[in-house]
């Protein structure tokens, strides 16, 4: 779930940037007690996502609408199938209209996309699939939200949520084993420390260093293969880099802990969601 005053203030900016002008259009349009009924339609097969958004959206345009969810998130929806409706004044429908869709599209085809690649491991595996912090500016909350929904995990949540010392962290304290040390002197004692490496040497180096978990960085599978004999019971093994959905299946079958995919939100297409309205009444 997604706190109420996090999704507010994320709503509330979206709608400000559609509607500081008003709408034109609908004003010119459509008389103010015209009321109607739109149903938001899959139209493409996908996995739900957003319910909480749609509705904040048009209930802060008008707490006077009527929503409903037809299909729960995380449930896969074929192509056709109506997934939410709003019900009320049709103008208040059509201000909240382009904004609703831009949130449930794009979570929507996130979480397609996560179940995508947690369906690609083998049965029975234990690998987790996460996501990274490439992430929409203003929007990482809807985006990790939605790759939850998708059964994928997430990663950290912020630079504050953990360590993780990175290529450019290394060169900045002097190397592996300085940058590990010192994490383990000021980290707190509740949070483990992951270190990227780029070489079977790096990552001895981390190990001899006593880091709770590694992150293997663009290996080939046959260099996993050597990282993994090295590294099993001493560490969490984690990848990433250049991790593409056929690679799936294969990594889970070496037995990785984790494969953390920047795709589950920096490339991904956003979901075909219509929204369409049947007008009930009204001038």
């Amino acid at each position: 779930m997604i706190a109420d005053i996090v999704l507010d203030d994320i709503v509330r900016r979206a709608l400000m940037e559609d509607l500081q002008g008003g709408d034109l259009t609908t004003e010119a349009t459509v008389a103010p007690d015209t009321r109607a009924v739109a149903r938001a339609t899959a139209k493409s097969d996908l996995v739900v996502c957003g319910a909480d958004v749609f509705a904040c959206v048009f209930l802060t345009v008008d707490p006077g609408l009527r929503v409903e969810a037809l299909v729960e998130d995380g449930e896969r929806a074929e192509a056709g199938t109506p997934v939410w409706t709003v019900e009320g004044k049709a103008r208040s429908i059509l201000l909240g209209e382009r904004t609703a869709l831009n949130f449930v599209q794009r979570m929507s085809g996130i979480a397609t996309q996560a179940r995508r690649y947690v369906d690609a491991l083998p049965a029975g595996c234990r690998t987790r699939v996460t996501d990274t912090r490439k992430t929409t500016p203003g929007l990482r909350a809807l985006e990790r939200y939605a790759v939850r929904c998708g059964g994928a995990y997430n990663h950290r949540d912020a630079l504050g949520a953990g360590v993780l010392i990175k290529d450019n962290h290394i060169e900045a304290a002097g190397g592996i084993e300085p940058a590990i040390r010192r994490a383990q002197e000021r980290a707190p004692h509740t949070v483990r420390i992951e270190i990227e490496v780029e070489s079977l040497a790096g990552l001895d180096e981390a190990l001899a260093a006593g880091a709770d978990i590694v992150m293997l960085d663009n290996f080939a599978d046959s260099e996993l293969v050597t990282a993994l004999e090295r590294t099993r019971g001493r560490a969490i093994v984690e990848v990433s880099g250049g991790i593409t959905l056929d690679r799936i299946e294969r990594l889970g079958e070496l037995g990785v802990d984790v494969i953390s995919v920047g795709a589950l939100t920096h490339s991904v297409r956003s979901a075909d969601i219509a929204l369409d309205i049947e007008r009930l009444g009204g001038a």
